[in-house]
């Protein structure tokens, strides 16, 4: 898959599949197994440990440091069939939003730059766009909303995209 933005940046999105959130982006030159399982590691901190992680076959992704993370904290990753990203559909449809609304409009002159922007926009997603499928919410609403009693939600989707 081609990604939108030009081959500068790498960017990890994080979806949270039970209620559309996007806890995360993170945005680098370039991003290994052993900077995902940082970034899960803080979250998880945070108290967002997933159950499952689904994934798709990206050298990051089958990495050791990443394998060895989830094995730590029992997370299951689950990866997608080479060629089939409809099976993560949730975090294509994200991606594409993503690209036109944020990354196709504007032209990053630094890798602040780059996360300033992306930010501003994740914040902008999570807390104010209605959703068809969360009851016209945003996600910050519907999770405020329908929190499970257990805890914070585990059914974490994730995939990484860069050019």
């Amino acid at each position: 898959m081609r990604w939108c933005m030009d081959d500068a940046f790498a960017i990890l999105p994080l979806i949270d599949a039970w209620n559309r959130e996007c806890p995360h982006i993170e945005v680098d030159f370039s991003l290994t197994g052993a900077r995902v399982a940082r970034v899960l590691e803080q979250l998880r901190q945070r108290g967002r440990c997933p159950n499952l992680i689904q994934v798709d076959n990206g050298p990051e992704f089958v990495s050791k440091a990443l394998d060895a993370w989830a094995h730590e904290h029992g997370v299951k990753l689950q990866f997608i069939r080479p060629g089939k990203p409809v099976e993560n559909a949730h975090i294509e449809s994200f991606n594409g939003r993503l690209c036109e609304e944020c990354l196709n409009q504007h032209a990053f002159v630094s890798l602040d730059d780059a996360r300033t922007r992306i930010e501003a926009w994740r914040t902008d997603y999570n807390s104010v766009r209605p959703h068809r499928a969360l009851e016209q919410l945003a996600p910050d609403q519907f999770r405020q909303l329908h929190q499970p009693k257990t805890g914070e939600t585990t059914n974490l989707r994730m995939v990484y995209s860069a050019g």
